[in-house]
């Protein structure tokens, strides 16, 4: 939880940091332009990848398979599709980043580790009788 205080603070922080450095280079407005832009184009990236993600998905269910490799897909484009929807330059990054899928494959060994750890831990349920 300590690791995710620290990001919440410290991205924004580098967002800002390069929409000066970016903007003493090229100007404010072009700055507003192009976050606009990755923003408009990353959803429109994570729309089309999450449609084919979920085709693949039914696809494979009517199978009769279970569709493990889209579902993570899947999450890879939610995470990305998060990323690129807030403003900044390393945030449209790392959601194009996760969208893409020659670039997806990167990260979906973590983000799977990182749910096996999470499953790990099991879910109590408590119950009033």
């Amino acid at each position: 939880m300590r690791w995710l205080f620290l990001l919440l603070l410290f991205i924004p922080a580098m967002e800002i940091g390069v929409f000066i450095w970016v903007g003493g280079m090229v100007g404010p407005w072009w700055v507003i332009s192009i976050i606009i832009l990755t923003g408009a184009l990353g959803i429109l990236l994570a729309k089309h990848h999450g449609m084919e993600t979920w085709k693949r998905a039914q696809v494979r269910m009517s199978k009769g398979q279970a569709p493990t490799e889209e579902l993570m897909d899947g999450i890879c484009i939610l995470i990305g599709s998060v990323f690129l929807f807030a403003p900044g330059f390393i945030t449209d990054t790392v959601g194009l980043i996760l969208v893409l899928p020659f670039s997806r494959k990167l990260f979906k060994n973590s983000i799977r580790a990182l749910l096996l750890k999470l499953a790990k831990g099991g879910t109590i349920i408590y119950r009033k009788w």
